[in-house]
């Protein structure tokens, strides 16, 4: 990857961030929907999923949770991006050769891990309002807006409750970022060896970013609906799991080997275009700032 100025990192890395969330974000309260819905409540499949949830409207219902998100998303994918670029540069000083894979795992590891104590706060109020739209045509009670369910939560729970699958959410994150990083590389590799696309192409961003996210999603599905389940569970008094291990234990007794795939097919479906825009406007970004740097 190019080398640029530390702070560029970080400037690409928040509007890569801000332009996937706004793509991806009714894919992701689809995913959320499937994944958070308890025995005798299951939606028949995706279709069902997105019917009911375009019955509550655009705000109510598809970008449900996206105010706190868009502000802090950007935030979240600027020290991710940001602390990958710097520490891939740390590692591989030498601007004239493409780092090693061994140092692009690295540096994903290192970003994966720097990221975490602000998304996950921000991932918990994002999936208990995603989750509170209701399956079918009972009344239920809203969360008004992120602000109101932060003090929720931290009223029945203290600052645990906004950390609440923390540890299932690094179990997830630190691989996701390694394979998301290394495989982004490895196709934009790929196509250049090939002939097909040039490195540092728009294109060759947009198809690597799109696989990249596609491969890593799925390959942290089982964390990730633990992860969603977890955070859903929110209420101090009606509270069902109490820990990643009895979540994961009444999962199985729920619904086997594949509940832990629950909305796979939505999840795909939304990775491809958000990871091709995010990736390709973060490098993108990054091509520009340098070319204005000259």
């Amino acid at each position: 990857m190019d080398a640029t100025g530390g702070v560029n990192d970080y400037i690409a890395g928040c509007l890569g961030g801000i332009a996937g969330l706004v793509v991806g974000h009714p894919f992701d309260t689809t995913k959320v929907q499937m994944q958070t819905q308890l025995a005798g409540h299951h939606y028949k499949g995706t279709w069902d999923a997105i019917k009911n949830i375009y019955h509550h409207g655009l705000g109510r219902g598809f970008f449900r949770g996206l105010s706190f998100p868009l502000v802090s998303y950007g935030a979240i994918n600027s020290v991710f991006f940001g602390v990958y670029g710097n520490s891939l540069r740390w590692l591989h000083p030498d601007t004239t050769t493409q780092p090693s894979y061994r140092d692009i795992y690295i540096a994903g590891c290192i970003g994966g891990t720097a990221q975490l104590a602000i998304a996950c706060p921000v991932d918990v109020v994002k999936v208990v309002l995603q989750s509170q739209i209701p399956h079918g045509n009972g009344s239920h009670q809203y969360f008004k807006g992120p602000i109101e369910c932060m003090r929720a939560l931290y009223k029945h729970g203290g600052i645990q409750s906004l950390y609440r699958g923390n540890c299932i959410m690094f179990m997830r994150d630190i691989p996701a970022q390694v394979l998301y990083m290394g495989t982004f590389e490895g196709m934009q590799d790929l196509l250049h060896a090939y002939d097909i696309i040039a490195r540092g192409a728009v294109l060759s961003h947009l198809l690597s970013g799109g696989m990249a996210g596609v491969i890593s999603w799925l390959a942290i599905m089982p964390a990730d609906i633990v992860k969603s389940r977890l955070q859903a569970d929110h209420s101090a008094h009606t509270k069902i799991y109490s820990g990643t291990l009895n979540c994961i234990s009444k999962m199985y007794v729920e619904g086997g080997l594949r509940i832990f795939y629950t909305g796979s097919l939505v999840t795909a479906i939304r990775a491809f275009p958000v990871n091709a825009i995010i990736l390709a406007v973060y490098s993108q970004s990054l091509i520009y700032m340098k070319g204005k740097e000259k």
